[in-house]
């Protein structure tokens, strides 16, 4: 399990706003070059880490606007889940907790889970989101719809 969190110089709503625009996570996530949303609730992601290229898609399982978005891989390379939260720390500031659970999936993606990558990844890509909220006025869009959780096809479970 990767656990991440970081302070963010911004309000609550802003912060939540950007973090639901997933077509501009390659802005600050580090491998991750294209992000296509399919619809509410799915997204096709593309990544290239030490020179391997994966795609996959998610789903979201769960999005409470200011509090949550959680996913899961459904197909593709790669399998993991995950959730990020939003607290309000004042008006100003707002804490952003990042959970993931990755299944590696080759020799090189174990290796890097026994010395850490992932968790070093994760925070990096939190510091850069912290850095391009704070560099801006206001979110880049938002999406402020409830997706709440449904039946899981055990099939599809990473």
């Amino acid at each position: 399990m990767v656990h991440a969190t970081i302070e963010v110089d911004a309000p609550l709503r802003e912060v939540y706003d950007q973090w639901t625009q997933f077509e501009e996570f390659p802005r600050f996530m580090d491998g991750v070059e294209e992000v296509r949303q399919l619809d509410d609730r799915h997204c096709h992601w593309r990544t290239v880490i030490a020179g391997v290229t994966r795609e996959f898609d998610t789903e979201i399982v769960d999005q409470l606007p200011d509090e949550r978005v959680a996913w899961r891989t459904v197909a593709g390379d790669v399998r993991h889940r995950g959730v990020v939260t939003f607290e309000s720390s004042d008006d100003s500031h707002t804490r952003v907790n990042l959970a993931m659970e990755i299944e590696p999936q080759s020799l090189a993606d174990k290796a890097g889970a026994a010395i850490g990558m992932a968790d070093s990844r994760v925070e990096g890509d939190l510091y850069r989101f912290k850095e391009f909220m704070e560099d801006r006025e206001r979110a880049t869009g938002r999406w402020r719809g409830r997706l709440r959780p449904v039946e899981s096809d055990s099939s599809k479970e990473p």
